[in-house]
């Protein structure tokens, strides 16, 4: 009995290390995680450095093409700056300091039918870069895309951060359309339209419709989205059996489409437009801004504009 009962009580003294053992790993695990979780995401890092919106730049880790202080990156990798950091990007340095400096700069482009919006195309087909002005140590980076053949406004950003903040469909930023439809449009389509349709990527809906021209079943349409789904407002419209015909998108946000930009021409933003974009997906505003815009200064703007695209559709032919 004396046997058992020394038994008995020496079993809470052998477990009591192991609790101790315990108590002593949980804090190191969150050590751990706190560690992991230092520095900034390599995309978010190269997209404020001009090299593209935080979308196109995760594709570009997950192809091998970044390296970080001569490691090949990996998506979802965080970085710790320093002064001895290097990024590369298809082998070419990535001067950090200076985009963190850099004038953030927004372009309205007026993209007509026929353009793609990529920076280069296999088959030598033209592209809405072509015709944009030429920069040093940064690139434009479009906001959102138009198919081939949509035409109208498309915004370009030297700030990798606003454009993925434009784009992101948390931010709910208007895209309004002006659209030709051809068929039998009547109230009861514009209702289904209005309250939400579902396509093969899930529900869409417009969040406005005016009708403002045309007749039988050519008829003219402003349409509202706060998304930018793949071709969305040809789906919706095919959704009813409806073909789009024409479609140009005239605001992004409050920024509308000018009315004397022709086709093919841009005109960079003053800095009052750059802070409404700015402010409006929660970054803070610019202070300087690269141009000085005056009424003269934008006529003369207009007629070499107007003058650079004759020669570019000239020089395509």
């Amino acid at each position: 009995m004396k046997n058992l009962q020394k038994k008995t009580a020496n079993r809470p003294l052998r477990s009591a290390p192991k609790a101790a053992v315990k108590k002593v790993e949980k804090p190191l695990e969150k050590k751990t995680k706190e560690k992991a979780a230092e520095g900034e995401k390599l995309q978010k890092i190269l997209a404020r450095a001009g090299k593209g919106s935080r979308r196109e730049l995760e594709k570009v880790i997950e192809q091998g093409r970044v390296s970080v202080d001569g490691k090949i990156a990996q998506l979802g990798d965080r970085v710790q700056l320093s002064n001895g950091t290097k990024i590369r990007m298809d082998g070419h340095i990535v001067y950090l300091k200076n985009a963190e400096k850099e004038v953030c700069r927004v372009l309205m482009y007026y993209k007509p039918e026929g353009e793609l919006c990529t920076r280069s195309d296999p088959e030598g087909r033209a592209t809405v870069f072509d015709r944009l002005p030429r920069l040093t140590g940064s690139r434009w980076i479009a906001v959102g895309r138009l198919d081939i053949n949509t035409s109208g406004l498309l915004l370009f950003t030297t700030d990798g951060e606003l454009a993925n903040r434009l784009m992101h469909p948390s931010q709910e930023v208007e895209r309004e359309y002006s659209v030709r439809v051809f068929g039998n449009v009547d109230d009861a389509m514009l209702q289904r339209l209005r309250k939400g349709v579902k396509l093969e990527d899930g529900m869409a809906n417009f969040k406005q419709i005016k009708a403002t021209g045309g007749a039988g079943i050519n008829q003219w349409f402003d349409v509202t989205l706060t998304e930018g789904r793949n071709r969305e407002v040809r789906r919706l419209w095919e959704s009813q059996e409806v073909q789009v015909s024409r479609l140009i998108r005239i605001r992004y946000g409050n920024i509308k489409l000018q009315k004397g930009l022709p086709r093919g021409g841009w005109e960079e933003m003053d800095l009052q437009k750059v802070n409404y974009l700015r402010e409006l997906v929660g970054l803070p505003p610019e202070t300087e801004s690269k141009i000085d815009v005056t009424k003269n200064r934008r006529r003369t703007n207009i007629r070499q504009i107007r003058k650079s695209v004759k020669q570019h559709q000239k020089y395509r032919k």
